[in-house]
């Protein structure tokens, strides 16, 4: 079984994702960047009339978790029952596990609130919303880096994109790779703007989402899905489904 290639290639770039995530938590963890994060915070809280609050909440839905799940999941069924192979259902059980396994225990260990705590439940001063490693905190309180969002806009889209090529495929359409790659990469910049516009996280929540996001987004990119090892009870229903062709 061999890995596909990502871009750019080598395991050096998923090496200085991770380095880059480890280093900016603990610069927080030292106190650093909170004057960068607190700027831009208020900078949106005083640029955010209405009308942009409600388009911005709009576009930020763009990043719920639960309802890319579920699409995902049901484009990888839908590709499944037209191939007759269990394999498209691979990438979002994958990106599933790995998702719940990284980004809410990060949550959890940080333990950083928003920068709405200030404003609303638990009404923290100003100052005190910035700091990591709050566990003094209830959890509902203190689950603002690294951005949910953020991460799993990366994460799920990437997999929408990997199921979109050969579902189209099975009905003789194609897709030109240039609107594969706005699949990929428009979702989760407009979810990482609108997030840190809103309040809901600060910037370097969004930075650290958008890092673990494109770890976990390669790692999914080099898995050979047509060539994974499956039970050989499986049958016909073991056989490829033209993941050769995708992204």
């Amino acid at each position: 079984m061999q890995l596909r290639p990502v871009r750019p290639a080598g395991w050096r770039w998923d090496a200085l994702l991770l380095v880059a995530l480890v280093g900016l938590t603990a610069a927080l963890a030292a106190d650093r960047l909170f004057g960068v994060d607190r700027a831009v915070a208020d900078w949106a809280a005083a640029h955010r009339p209405t009308a942009a609050y409600w388009v911005a909440v709009v576009f930020n839905y763009l990043g719920q978790g639960t309802p890319l799940t579920l699409i995902a999941l049901g484009m990888g069924v839908l590709l499944a029952v037209r191939v007759r192979s269990v394999r498209p259902v691979l990438p979002p059980v994958l990106a599933f596990v790995l998702t719940s396994l990284t980004i809410g225990p990060l949550k959890v260990w940080t333990a950083r609130p928003a920068p709405s705590a200030n404003v609303k439940e638990p009404f923290l001063p100003a100052e005190a919303t910035l700091p990591l490693f709050q566990h003094d905190l209830p959890v509902r309180f203190a689950q603002s880096y690294p951005s949910g969002h953020v991460a799993n806009a990366i994460v799920w889209y990437g997999v929408i994109a990997l199921l979109l090529v050969p579902l189209l495929a099975t009905f003789g359409r194609t897709i030109p790779p240039v609107l594969v790659t706005v699949v990929r990469s428009v979702p989760p910049v407009v979810v990482l703007c609108t997030t840190t516009y809103l309040g809901w996280h600060w910037l370097t929540d969004s930075v650290a989402g958008l890092l673990l996001g494109l770890v976990l987004d390669r790692l999914l990119r080099r898995v050979p899905w047509d060539d994974v090892p499956l039970p050989g009870r499986l049958g016909p229903w073991n056989r490829p489904a033209l993941f050769t062709s995708a992204p």
